[in-house]
């Protein structure tokens, strides 16, 4: 997926209020009033200071000491409550945000088209929904509780500052005009910085997510060094890359340092001077000088957010980049269920990359009656299931179910007229009842009845759990037979009017197929089954076989037909034949 355009920050600060911070203003607003009240009372504290040392240190006003030490302790006790409930209320905030992001992305990337995913590893999508959703959630923590906290922390010790010397005042920030390039030049660099982080960090996923599921290839071929090395490459490129961002991002404080160093001198030179003359108060340089200090804090967490805000920026970017896509497959309006269930392409071409799979395919398959598409690999046979499905959109030609073409169809009407079992079903690591009804309502009557026909219950019925045995991940607690009929049972509750078969029993012994086959048959009957077979004896009895070669038909009848012709599917049956 290419990166998207560096968008603005205060473009992205915009949608992301909009989009997802806008109904949480309540709480917002309230932990506002808190912060207000916990920034405040560094302020309040450092003017304390003046009573207490010019009332009970110079003055030794005895009775002064109890009042002034008790406003002290209260405003240390009205900081804790404040801090309490202002971090409970952002935090809730702060999580409901990113997950509700980790739910929109997923929501949003289900309804992207096929082509996509084929751009796309699941690794790097799995690092857009959990790692830049949990990048933006802490930078908005921070922010939201700290950078809100430190500005009205700052603007009230500038506040007590300015109250008792503006001079003073203009010379502790004497070098602040100092930072102003450094800061735009560390937020370039760490938003490009940060860029390549969150790309290696899907490279980082996408290689775990590969070596993980294909641990047996790992294994078998004995590359668990090769593929550990890659890995150790990926997370060393990473960590480099983050000390780069961790040291570029402490130049601004650091330097802040040095600025506040400066003015601290020139501020003890006039104040100190003035004290020892007479012309102020020890309490006024000491009130003033305690509101600078503990402004030094907030000053310098505050330069740091220029880093961490450009990390959120880079991860806020990717997810929009995401979020801002659109299917390039749009759904039809009508909603009616085809009149019936016949198929027909016509004159249908279609590539991908620039690279022709089908030139003018043509062919029909009717009600009742199984249509088999036979052929060598890479001519086009799968490529038929998803034009029916609308997984992909032929460059031309037509594509009809039920007279009607597929993409007048609404997705979900177009869909729930398939019923597909391919040669490797994907199953999910949930208990098999939940691999069968994929979270639909099914009465306990129709369930059954499905995994007998399927014969699930062949193997469920022997289990300790039953049907509420868990699958596995992708089904790996089960053989490929029993993945099979999980299968099989999904498309009996289905009752779709078309069943289209990829290669549902090549891959399976001679004991499994002959479940399957029998599951298949009790399924077939009565509906359009399209079958895509490379084991020709399992298509004898179709009753209509579609030869492609090169995505055309070249041949097309029934078994002693095509025998009799002695043609393309006559020579692949007898090279099958000597090959057995």
């Amino acid at each position: 997926m290419p990166d998207t355009t560096t968008l603005p920050s205060r473009v992205l600060a915009r949608r992301l209020w909009r989009d997802y911070l806008a109904p949480h203003r309540r709480k917002m607003a309230a932990a506002f009033a808190l912060m207000v009240v916990e920034g405040s009372t560094l302020a309040v504290l450092s003017w304390m200071l003046r009573p207490l040392f010019d009332r009970v240190f110079v003055a030794r006003d005895a009775s002064a000491i109890w009042w002034v030490g008790g406003a002290i302790f209260g405003l240390f006790v009205i900081r804790a409550v404040t801090l309490i409930l202002n971090r409970s209320l952002m935090t809730s905030v702060s999580l409901s945000v990113a997950s509700r992001l980790q739910v929109d992305l997923l929501a949003h990337l289900v309804t992207l088209d096929g082509g996509f995913f084929q751009r796309n590893p699941p690794g790097a999508l799995i690092e857009r929904v959990q790692g830049d959703t949990a990048a933006v959630q802490g930078v908005w923590t921070v922010f939201i509780t700290g950078a809100g906290r430190d500005v009205i922390s700052l603007i009230a010790l500038f506040g007590v500052a300015l109250s008792t010397d503006p001079v003073w005042t203009a010379a502790a920030l004497v070098g602040a005009p100092l930072l102003i390039l450094p800061t735009v030049l560390v937020q370039r660099y760490v938003r490009r910085k940060t860029n390549q982080m969150r790309l290696r960090a899907s490279d980082r996923a996408t290689r775990l997510d590969e070596v993980l599921h294909g641990i047996q290839t790992v294994k078998l071929n004995r590359l668990e060094d090769y593929q550990t090395s890659r890995f150790a490459a990926i997370v060393d490129r990473i960590r480099g890359d983050m000390v780069k961002v961790s040291a570029t991002s402490a130049l601004i404080p650091a330097l802040i340092d040095v600025v506040t160093g400066l003015g601290f001198v020139l501020v003890l030179a006039l104040g100190g001077a003035q004290v020892t003359r007479g012309e102020r108060t020890v309490g006024e340089f000491m009130s003033f000088f305690t509101a600078m200090t503990l402004a030094f804090q907030p000053l310098r967490r505050l330069g740091g957010l220029a880093g961490t805000w450009q990390t959120a920026a880079a991860s806020l970017e990717r997810i929009y980049g995401v979020l801002d896509l659109r299917p390039a497959i749009r759904s039809g309006a009508r909603r009616a269920p085809p009149p019936d269930s016949r198929i027909a392409l016509e004159d249908v071409w279609l590539g991908y990359d620039g690279q022709p799979v089908l030139r003018g395919l043509r062919f029909t398959a009717e009600p009742g009656q199984t249509t088999a598409l036979v052929g060598p690999s890479g001519a086009g046979k799968s490529t038929v299931f998803n034009l029916l499905t609308r997984m992909v959109v032929p460059e031309r030609g037509r594509v009809t179910l039920g007279g009607v073409p597929v993409q007048e169809y609404n997705l979900a009407t177009l869909r729930d007229q398939f019923s597909v079992v391919s040669q490797e079903p994907a199953l999910f690591d949930e208990s098999l009842r939940e691999n069968i009804t994929l979270g639909r309502e099914v009465p306990a009557d129709a369930l059954r009845r499905a995994v007998e026909v399927a014969h699930v219950a062949d193997f469920a019925d022997s289990l300790p759990l039953g049907l509420d045995t868990p699958a596995g991940p992708r089904g790996s607690s089960l053989s490929g037979g029993q993945r099979q009929r999980v299968a099989i049972a999904r498309a009996v509750l289905r009752q779709a009017p078309v069943l289209l078969l990829d290669e549902a029993t090549s891959a399976l012994d001679t004991a499994s197929e002959r479940k399957v086959a029998e599951a298949l048959d009790g399924l077939a009957e009565g509906r359009t089954v399209l079958v895509i077979a490379h084991r020709l004896s399992t298509v004898r009895n179709a009753d209509k076989i579609v030869v492609l070669d090169q995505g055309r038909v070249v041949e097309e009848g029934d078994h002693a037909a095509l025998m009799a012709r002695d043609g393309v599917y006559a020579a692949l049956v007898r090279l099958q034949f000597e090959e057995g």
